[in-house]
């Protein structure tokens, strides 16, 4: 190979690395995205919390008793007690004034404050976790956001839906503009593949090294993609550090090996056919494709 040819070809194939990786860094986003999405949704929903109201006749130890009791269900992420104290030392603190001083008695109750896992926070599992919780006999009333619940669970539907269009549709561009640039790399070889079939060499012959070097190509930008993505998600925290939340280390896992593996599937597919397209083609067509 002569120096000019091997600069032409190296620099075919940085070209490539750089298109792909730009392009896998605008997927990847999106699956980032989709991903913390997910993960936002769980700690919103977690962190919409109701409070179950107990009765003046209700011992402490005994409340005690049923908050141990609530944590054993399915459904309880985290619960917290309040007791009569609390509550009014809260009130006064929010209030600016102590309701006691003037009613001569403490008007608040002891509430248990119950955060549900995200699964049972929706309005069917909530309607029987109710039914089941006002069924003891020390419980006086359950007041939840039911609103706010429902608007949540509706926005993160919607949502849901638009992102995973979105990577639906951002992954048939992708695989469109990867497959351009792939396929104006091997029509420039295309004199080279028919002097090849030429002279006797079997098609698999052929396609090796224009699938290995796609697969470099993929193995680099997806290398390179997830570089840029996590520098992205390090600033984001850097900034923000209750992004934390959202943006888990398993979250960063599932969108580097996607990214990673659709880099090289994508390269190691459009390769095949574009090369596949170009063997199947006779001499005259070679000027006119």
């Amino acid at each position: 190979m002569s120096r000019r040819t091997k600069a032409s070809f190296d620099m075919q194939f940085i070209t490539s690395s750089i298109s792909t990786m730009l392009v896998l860094v605008l997927l990847g986003t999106v699956v980032f995205f989709v991903m913390a999405a997910n993960n936002l949704s769980v700690y919103v929903r977690e962190n919409i919390a109701f409070s179950i109201l107990i009765s003046d006749d209700m011992k402490e130890a005994d409340i005690l008793r049923y908050q141990k009791e609530l944590n054993q269900e399915a459904y309880v992420k985290q619960t917290s007690y309040i007791s009569k104290q609390q509550a009014l030392e809260e009130q006064t603190e929010a209030m600016g004034t102590d309701p006691a001083e003037f009613l001569g008695y403490n008007p608040f109750t002891a509430s248990i404050e119950v955060k549900l896992n995200a699964d049972y926070a929706n309005s069917d599992s909530i309607a029987w976790i109710k039914d089941g919780i006002l069924s003891h006999k020390g419980v006086l009333e359950i007041n939840y956001p039911q609103d706010l619940l429902d608007a949540v669970n509706r926005n993160i539907r919607k949502v849901s839906v638009v992102l995973l269009g979105l990577a639906a549709l951002l992954t048939l561009i992708s695989f469109a503009l990867i497959n351009n640039t792939i396929r104006l790399t091997i029509y420039s070889k295309r004199f080279l593949i028919h002097t090849m079939k030429l002279v006797g060499a079997s098609w698999s012959f052929i396609r090796r090294p224009f699938l290995m070097r796609n697969v470099w190509v993929g193995m680099l930008a997806g290398a390179a993609a997830d570089a840029a993505l996590i520098g992205l998600a390090y600033a984001l925290v850097k900034y923000e550090p209750d992004f934390l939340a959202v943006i888990t280390p398993g979250v960063m896992i599932v969108v580097m090996v996607s990214v990673f593996i659709f880099g090289v599937v994508i390269t190691s597919l459009c390769a095949l056919i574009s090369i596949n397209r170009y063997l199947r083609m006779k001499t005259n067509e070679l000027y006119y494709n």
